[in-house]
């Protein structure tokens, strides 16, 4: 195994087509691939498991990355290319803070069934319903990961967690966060309740409870909606009960990102207390 440095010499080189059709994203799912944008998020890839296509980064960026890519090199060839930070933003043409960015394979997506199986009890899932907002869908995966959630079901209306600005958003935390995608999210809480998993809207306009009113100790899975229009009826109809986060009178509701960090946060202060 071994890293192999290539410096770019032209921006029309076949293998830098990834970063070249970074706006598009549906060819992107269809190689299962994803770019990772930024020096961070390129470091949580290289400590991930996650495979790697390629790194495309200024040449001072690689001798920073040289350690973490060294472990690398013990188990797969990596390829490298460099080109100074002008150049990289005539590639991606968008201005870039440290022009490190990096290519990843999505990974293979168990089934609902093993997720279920492997999750510890008690089972905490987030599933996001039309959230169509790429960096809001980011922010609650960063939340999941900070608040030990097992793992991550994104609805067929949903978008992809492995966008490019999802995943910059999520600052690299989906590279450890289990997803499932499905075909039907108001089959799979049916499927959740019957494993006696109870399924709990995040609902700005429910009456019939609020956040602290709610068991987050139990086996459950917060399902969260669009921005702008909530959680689809039907999908609604599927879960166990409602719940409002109590807020001023005059605020209508939350971003989804900042109403999971709440929902997340009492969950897990729940369950510290249930342990002790």
């Amino acid at each position: 195994m071994s890293l192999r440095v290539e410096p770019v010499l032209s921006l029309d080189a076949p293998e830098l087509a990834p970063y070249r059709t970074m706006r598009r994203q549906l060819e992107h799912r269809q190689q299962r691939i994803f770019v990772a944008e930024g020096d961070k998020v390129v470091q949580r890839l290289l400590e991930s498991d996650l495979p790697i296509v390629s790194l495309l980064l200024p040449p001072e960026w690689l001798e920073k990355l040289k350690p973490l890519i060294e472990r690398r090199v013990k188990n797969e060839d990596v390829v490298a290319y460099t080109a100074e930070k002008a150049v990289l933003e005539e590639l991606t043409g968008f201005s870039m803070y440290q022009g490190v960015l990096g290519v990843g394979r999505i990974p293979e997506m168990p089934t609902l069934a093993k997720v279920i199986a492997d999750s510890p009890r008690p089972r905490l899932l987030v599933a996001v319903d039309s959230l169509t907002s790429a960096e809001n869908l980011g922010v609650v995966v960063r939340n999941c990961a900070a608040f030990g959630v097992h793992a991550l079901l994104a609805g067929e209306t949903a978008s992809s967690p492995y966008l490019r600005r999802a995943v910059r958003s999520s600052m690299g935390a989906i590279f450890k966060l289990p997803v499932v995608e499905l075909a039907n999210l108001a089959e799979a809480l049916r499927a959740l309740r019957s494993a006696g998993i109870r399924s709990i809207a995040a609902h700005p306009h429910t009456k019939e409870r609020t956040l602290y009113q709610t068991d987050l100790a139990v086996d459950c899975c917060i399902v969260f909606g669009s921005e702008g229009y909530g959680i689809n009826p039907a999908v609604l109809e599927e879960c166990d009960e409602e719940v409002v986060i109590p807020m001023a009178s005059e605020i209508d509701s939350l971003n989804v990102g900042s109403a999971a960090a709440a929902f997340l946060c009492e969950a897990a202060r729940q369950r510290a207390t249930t342990k002790e």
